[in-house]
This record gives C-alpha cells, structure tokens and sequence, in this order.
C-alpha cells in the first residue's frame, strides 16, 4: 500500500534523490539578490531541473501559477533585526500548507542555542502533526548557539541529525563537515535520510559543485543549496550542473562543462 507521505516524496525527488532550493531566506536578511524578483528566480530553477524548492507560505499564496516541481512549505522563522535571530518560533500550520499545495513542511531547530528548548518542543509537535495528515517533515538541524564550539565538528553535526530523526523528521537536513569521509559519519549515525545544506555563499561553482559531490559520496538523500543557486548570475545553469552531480551521480569535472560552455 502506498502511504501519502510516499506519494508527496516521489514529487520531490527524482530517482529517491532530492535536489531542493531553499528561499526562504528573506524573512531573515530581506529581498536579497535572487529573492527580490522570487519568482523569476523560481522559474529558472525550474528549468534547471530542481526537484524541488523551499520558501514560505505566503510565496505560494501569492504564487502566479501552480509550482512545476515539489514544493515544501517552511514553518519556522525569525529576523536578523530581533532580539534572538536563533530563535526560530513556528509561523505556520502543516494543514494551511496542504491546503496550499505544498508537498511537504519543513522547521529549523538551532541545537546548542538558549532557545533550543522551545525549538525542539516544536519540532515534535509538528512531526507529530505530519504523520496524522500523512506530509512528510524536513528537519533543519544546525548547530547553532552558545552550546556550540565547532559547528563543523563532524559529531557534533551527528549529534544535531540524531536529533532530527529521533523527534521524527522524515528527512533530516545539515551542514556539510567538510569531507566525503567525516559527512559518511553523520549520514551512517542517522536513521532518518539526510540531505546537506548548501551554507554560506561561495566564492565559486567548483566549491559548490565539489561540496554536492562530497555529499553524494558519503551516502547522502541529496542537497539543499539556497544562496549558491538563488544568489548566482545564471542560477538555471547553476542547478544544471548540479543536477549532473546529485541525480545523474556525475563528476565535478563533467558538471563544470555545463557552467562554462
């Protein structure tokens, strides 16, 4: 028997793996580059051949026409004008996102910061919530606070997935540890799939597409990359090379020819 979960995760993968392009980064900074003009921007990355990509509900409200690819609505959110940026309180519901349309929800828990309790109590409500109306849940894990010395600390990002998938997401997403071998330890300790989160602004494709692949290598579901893709000059090409490398299991050195041809 087919369960709805697994009908929804089959429109936001392709082959079993994700390529998604998080966008919801202006509630935090504003319109930035890419996000002033969201939906041409989406479009592209339509193009491109994402399988997916991630705002808030009211992107989709206000969406002027139905999304060609998955669509994951995010429920968490916070400024970086307020008075703790790492709070990241619930500014949704997961039926208003299935009215949408949405495909699935996400939330972003900082493990190691002050607000830390609130956050995870959310996220067990809403996986709970997910596996009543049968939508599948992303869990944002990010060691991020004060409790955090090394947030590229190999166990300690373990230790955020761990989280993830013990209060229930079906999909946990974190930030790459640097290497193949070091992000195979997070992957291998979590039971829930894991996808990588594309971190802060790159200087060029070849970090990206070698981070993606490293990624691809240890095990991973698949990637989530915003500001490299949503901030880039040509953000379809972007998402064409990396395709090569997520759903095709191509080289960097492949997946470069498409950027510079």
């Amino acid at each position: 028997m087919v369960s709805g979960k697994q009908v929804r995760l089959s429109r936001l993968t392709h082959s079993g793996k994700m390529l998604c392009i998080p966008m919801d980064h202006a509630v935090t900074t504003g319109p930035v580059k890419g996000l002033d003009r969201i939906y041409s921007t989406i479009e592209e990355i339509e193009e491109g051949g994402a399988t997916a990509v991630l705002t808030h509900k009211g992107i989709l409200k206000h969406m002027p026409r139905p999304p060609r690819i998955g669509y994951i609505v995010h429920i968490s959110g916070s400024t970086s004008l307020g008075p703790d940026p790492n709070w990241k309180v619930r500014v949704g519901e997961v039926l208003n996102a299935i009215r949408l349309g949405a495909d699935a929800v996400s939330v972003h828990i900082n493990v190691g910061s002050k607000s830390e309790p609130q956050m995870l109590e959310k996220l067990g409500e809403v996986a709970d919530e997910c596996d009543e109306y049968g939508i599948p849940l992303i869990g944002m894990m990010y060691p991020r606070g004060e409790g955090i010395k090394d947030p590229n600390d190999p166990k300690v990002i373990a230790h955020a997935a761990r989280v993830g998938a013990e209060l229930g997401a079906d999909i946990v997403k974190v930030p790459y540890s640097g290497s193949p071998e070091t992000f195979r330890v997070v992957v291998d300790s979590c039971p829930a799939p894991v996808v990588m989160a594309g971190g802060p602004k790159s200087e060029n494709e070849v970090e990206v597409l070698e981070m993606a692949y490293g990624a691809m290598k240890a095990g991973a579901m698949g990637v989530t990359i915003g500001r490299n893709v949503f901030m880039h000059d040509k953000p379809r090409v972007i998402v064409e090379a990396l395709r090569k490398v997520v759903i095709e299991g191509r080289t960097v050195e492949e997946a470069l020819r498409v950027v510079t041809r």
